[in-house]
């Protein structure tokens, strides 16, 4: 299989060669007959086609100008039909030899798909009614040199997608939608900021110190000064000097920069608001958040009630607002306002079985933390206000008038998410000072993302400055929400990627590298199942995690039989593919390195176990059988389990195929398991999306027995 994969490879370069010469050929012939189409500098458009479609009785027999991308073409002889796409909308256009003559109609037969025209006609339905355009002229305005991406297929591979989002946007128009949502929820914003009377303004990106958050700055060198400098962590710092200097109310929509990892909720760079006003506290700054999602959501979605990832969520103002002691006291029962020590709250973390860090973090205030990161989080589903943060994670804010161990801080929590962060904002310089020291004190002791002394903040804070309430929101994860997309490259339009060589030399090295790496990998591996075991049981303590690694280990387990490969290996790649997934959501795959080597695993193992999260959470791509079928059965082998779990049996034996394709295209059942990814894992294998179910239902069958035991087993 692997030898037919690499024909089909070359094969597909071959041709995508070959084709773009054909064009190049095409581009040659038109530039030595004078008609070189890079050479026009502009069409004079009279519409669009979204106008057009959407106003027809206006436009019926009416002369129009349209320009725009062939995306598809009907030649039938003397008479064509064509369809372009514009920013918008896509336009049906009739084109006949009677009406551009011999020499034009025959041009136009020879132009591809991906070339950019424009069209002089009328506007009419056909006898299907469809809205069109009758051509009285066609003209190239560019040549398309390399071939679009197969319709049916079109350009489906995450990784491809975020790395040439200009054919992403081309080939499925839901994303282009999906940036045109971004672009009305920061309008929206904006309109709502403006009319309260904030003032927008832009505030330095390159800073020589590092504030306004807790986090590793990125660190670049100003050549003319000689200095280093970092890129900007937060506007808050420069915008509350403006609150010193008069404005009463500012906001900002900006870049920020965060030199830490990536997964599916971050980016090193991204965008959020901040926005802060005087004479108002923390209070004031929920209100006007519920006010800004909920407008938000009416403007994009007409309703406050949306669904994203498969969970129902209500944004409609009346939010729940809860103390984070009293969060953590709900969740678990214990009661931190009865807790009065640091000793206390420590050897209360160590109890429950909660690590801390090291140790400056031996405090109460970052114990109270860790149990609700530990408790409370990810029961956040509805909208929630968690406030009154302890002061040894809050720098910036100012102290609670009812306990000086708090602060008059809030984040907002939705579907187990953190999607801002607002404070009645620290005015006392003496104390803002002497909070800075702590965290100079944190930094030399070995914490990169601690903040700096800012002696100038300090000093703008002893001219004076008001009462004021700030928050900061995220952008990206706004948008996340109200467009339902999981991952926060689905929102970016051109989100961070790792560097790939692009030579044809170099691309070519690379296969025959990965090519010798499969072919002469044995897949060896010294690891017990039963220290697996013990490994997965150390870092997953919910059932469900449990019995879905031993039901993928158990699959892979199978087809390894089928294929004459090592079974062990296949199954511990299996057993331990989403070991740091429960312990770690927001870093999958990112922390399984370095939890695997606490076995000894191997590269091999290592790599398998990343590559299921390809396009996801990792940048690593499948190349082996193992590592196909793994990114193709775990995520069906759950819609499976849902599917069984729905028949009076309880079991996959007396299931059919065709039952299985049901439940697989009603996306409101088991809507959590990702259609994308099954359907991805489809292709890269090289399976049919039937061949594909039938398949991983078969193996299910084959080791449900299995599978019970070995879970019972390891209970």
């Amino acid at each position: 299989m692997n030898e037919n994969n690499n024909n089909i490879e070359q094969n597909e370069e071959l041709d995508i060669n070959h084709l773009m010469q054909i064009r190049r050929d095409k581009l040659k012939e038109l530039q030595e007959a004078g008609k070189d189409p890079f050479e026009i500098t502009k069409y004079d458009r009279t519409n669009t086609a979204g106008e057009i479609k959407a106003n027809y009785e206006n436009f019926e027999e009416k002369d129009v100008k349209i320009a725009g991308r062939i995306i598809a073409k009907r030649i039938m002889g003397k008479a064509s039909f064509c369809t372009i796409q514009d920013s918008d909308e896509k336009i049906q256009s009739y084109i006949s030899i009677n009406d551009l003559g011999e020499e034009s109609y025959k041009a136009f037969k020879t132009w591809d798909i991906g070339d950019i025209i424009g069209i002089s006609g009328f506007v009419f339905k056909t006898k299907t009614e469809e809205i069109s355009v009758h051509a009285k002229e066609v003209v190239l305005l560019s040549k398309s040199l390399r071939p679009l991406p197969e319709k049916f297929h079109g350009l489906k591979d995450a990784d491809l997608r975020y790395r040439q989002r200009y054919v992403d946007l081309i080939m499925n128009p839901e994303v282009k939608q999906t940036f045109i949502t971004r672009s009305k929820i920061i309008s929206e914003i904006r309109r709502i900021l403006d009319e309260k009377g904030y003032l927008e303004v832009e505030t330095p990106i390159l800073n020589t110190i590092s504030g306004g958050a807790t986090a590793k700055p990125f660190v670049t060198h100003h050549n003319s000064l000689d200095l280093s400098m970092y890129l900007r962590i937060a506007t808050e710092l420069n915008l509350k000097r403006l609150i010193v200097g008069g404005y009463d109310k500012v906001y900002e929509i900006g870049r920020i920069f965060r030199n830490e990892g990536m997964d599916i909720r971050h980016n090193p760079e991204f965008t959020s608001i901040e926005f802060y006003a005087a004479y108002v506290d923390y209070q004031y700054m929920m209100d006007i958040t519920e006010e800004i999602f909920t407008k938000c959501a009416m403007k994009v979605l007409g309703t406050t009630k949306i669904t994203y990832q498969g969970q129902e969520i209500d944004l409609t103002p009346g939010w729940k607002r809860i103390s984070m002691i009293d969060s953590v006291k709900e969740a678990c029962g214990v009661d931190f306002n009865k807790i009065e020590t640091d000793e206390e709250a420590v050897k209360l973390a160590k109890e429950r079985g909660i690590e801390i860090p090291d140790k400056t973090k031996e405090t109460r205030g970052d114990v109270i933390a860790l149990f609700f990161d530990e408790y409370v989080e990810k029961t956040l589903i509805q909208p929630t206000f968690i406030y009154d943060y302890p002061v040894e994670i809050s720098p910036l804010a100012k102290r609670s008038q009812k306990d000086n161990r708090l602060t008059e801080r809030f984040e907002i929590f939705i579907g187990g998410r953190e999607y801002g962060n607002a404070f009645s904002e620290l005015n006392d310089p003496i104390d803002q000072y002497e909070r800075f020291k702590k965290q100079v004190e944190a930094r030399d002791a070995g914490d990169e993302e601690a903040g700096m002394m800012d002696e100038d903040f300090v000093q703008a804070l002893e001219y004076g400055m008001p009462p004021t309430g700030g928050i900061g929101i995220g952008i990206d994860r706004l948008v996340m929400l109200l467009t339902d997309s999981a991952s926060i490259r689905d929102v970016l339009l051109f989100p961070t990627m790792k560097p790939i060589n692009n030579t044809i030399a170099d691309q070519k090295a690379k296969k025959t590298e990965n090519k010798d790496k499969i072919d002469n990998n044995n897949f060896k591996t010294e690891i017990k199942r039963e220290d697996a075991i013990n490994l997965l049981k150390k870092y997953n303590k919910e059932e469900f995690h449990i019995r879905h690694a031993i039901t993928v280990e158990q699959i892979m387990r199978y087809f390894a039989k089928k294929y004459n490969e090592n079974e062990d290996f296949w199954g511990l790649v299996g057993l331990l593919h989403d070991v740091d997934y429960e312990m770690y959501p927001e870093e999958h795959c990112q922390k399984a390195p370095e939890i695997l080597k606490e076995i000894n695993a191997n590269s091999e193992l290592i790599n398998a176990v990343c590559s299921h999260g390809y396009g996801i959470c990792s940048d690593i791509k499948p190349e082996h059988n193992m590592e196909k079928i793994l990114f193709a059965t775990d995520e069906l082998s759950g819609l499976i389990w849902a599917a069984t779990k729905m028949r009076p049996s309880q079991s996959t034996k007396d299931m059919e195929l065709s039952s299985l394709k049901k439940k697989y295209k009603d996306k409101k059942f088991a809507a959590g398991c990702s259609r994308e990814i099954i359907t991805k894992g489809a292709e890269i294998l090289g399976w049919e999306i039937d061949e594909l179910l039938s398949n991983t239902l078969e193996a299910m069958k084959e080791v449900e027995d299995n599978i019970q035991t070995e879970y019972n087993l390891a209970k």
